[in-house]
């Protein structure tokens, strides 16, 4: 069975690196397409939200649809709720595990600057963490047909933690400042515990730039224009501790439904 399993996901890698691949070859000659909607995804590595959300809703729903991915501008922000503590070091809010593969994961952007390159095994590395497997993340250079010595190189040298610093300077000038991880922002607008929800946003804001919206858009509807359904907010990291409290959550609930409803009336 382990063996089934891990044939599985293999050729669900390589079927997503296809995918990938097949969409930058076709964008790369369509130079009369809309903008795209930026979306900017911060996160850290070994938050079960945040893999859960890669692996589950941003590969599933949004790159493994060819047409709503191409009005996509992805970023990905390796960094999250990691804290400062003196002379450029830093404590990770999930241990030393999360240091080594957010930085790892930092110099996989940076090295392979293709998305379909870093994404690919970037999600090999999430998919790990989801499984609870994340100690074998260096499998991935294998499954992936990648080099290992340019990532170890980078971690080693020092480079990887410029990067790191990089995206925490990234992190920290967020405005609003993000509270928890996943932090998803689209087209500007953080989408605070709705972001599973994130495809809903992006059709939106595509359409108010666009009569032409990929079909997935035709089959998605923002929940601020269904009344009387509840409100659903999904589960996050939070960056303080205190703010895991109620007060906390009613504080985010409350944004959220603030936004949703300048959503509404803005629609």
């Amino acid at each position: 069975m382990a063996s089934s399993s891990s044939s599985s996901s293999q050729k669900f890698l390589l079927c997503l690196c296809l995918i990938i691949i097949s969409f930058s070859l076709a964008s790369s000659s369509d130079t009369n397409s809309a903008k795209k909607v930026k979306v900017d995804f911060y996160y850290e590595s070994l938050c079960p939200y945040c893999s859960r959300f890669m692996v589950n809703y941003v590969a599933k729903k949004l790159i493994e649809d060819k047409d709503l991915f191409s009005i996509v501008d992805l970023h990905l922000s390796p960094w999250g709720n990691t804290k400062f503590k003196s002379n450029d070091t830093f404590v990770c809010q999930h241990g030393p595990s999360e240091c080594l593969l957010d930085t790892v994961e930092a110099c996989a952007i940076h090295l392979w600057p293709r998305f379909e390159e870093h994404f690919g095994f970037i999600h090999c590395v999430e998919s790990l963490v989801v499984e609870h497997k994340y100690t074998e993340w260096e499998s991935c250079f294998a499954k992936l047909g990648l080099a290992a010595e340019p990532i170890l190189d980078c971690y080693a040298s020092g480079l990887g933690k410029e990067l790191e610093l990089q995206y925490a300077a990234e992190t920290n000038a967020l405005q609003p400042p993000h509270q928890y991880v996943p932090w998803v922002v689209v087209d500007g607008k953080p989408l605070y515990e709705d972001y599973e929800n994130f495809v809903s946003y992006i059709c939106k804001a595509y359409k108010s730039t666009s009569n032409s919206a990929p079909k997935a858009c035709s089959e998605v509807t923002l929940y601020t224009s269904q009344r009387g359904k509840a409100m659903s907010i999904a589960p996050v990291s939070y960056k303080d501790k205190k703010m895991s409290t109620l007060s906390g959550r009613i504080i985010s609930a409350l944004s959220l439904w603030m936004q949703r409803m300048n959503g509404a009336a803005s629609a």
